[in-house]
């Protein structure tokens, strides 16, 4: 992993064989990002993806392997209980053009990833919503 920030700007490569999450959770705690906008595109070989069941309250996830194609990485980098709280959302295209996708928990390179993190001045929160039992911002 490698990356470069001009301004507000933050370019980060993820290499073969390297999980992007904890890559660029590692940038965000070195660059002490905690009000950021995150996007991407790469190659990966293994991805674990989920679904939120509000009713239940609790995520259920899904793990493909083989070569996947990573068309879209959206996400935001907050704080909560002052530790870096990413959230991620990512869509992967198999060889026959089958998209798969959901919240991203993991994701390895099998190619690269070329990912950028816009970040802006201050912090953004995160406080649980009783409701939904899911982490929201805290504005």
């Amino acid at each position: 992993m490698e990356y470069r920030k001009s301004g507000t700007l933050i370019a980060l490569r993820v290499d073969r064989g390297e999980e992007i999450v904890s890559c660029v959770k590692t940038v965000c705690e070195k660059e002490h990002v905690t009000f950021g906008s995150i996007s991407g595109i790469g190659a990966v070989d293994h991805a674990v993806v989920g679904l939120y069941h509000v009713s239940e309250q609790k995520y259920v996830s899904n793990s493909f392997d083989g070569e996947l194609e990573m068309t879209s990485l959206l996400g935001n980098a907050t704080e909560k209980d002052g530790e870096i709280y990413l959230h991620f959302h990512a869509a992967f295209a198999k060889g026959d053009g089958q998209v798969v996708g959901g919240h991203l928990n993991e994701a390895v390179v099998s190619g690269t990833a070329e990912i950028f993190i816009q970040t802006a001045p201050g912090t953004i929160g995160r406080k649980i919503d009783p409701a939904t039992g899911l982490n929201v911002f805290d504005l």
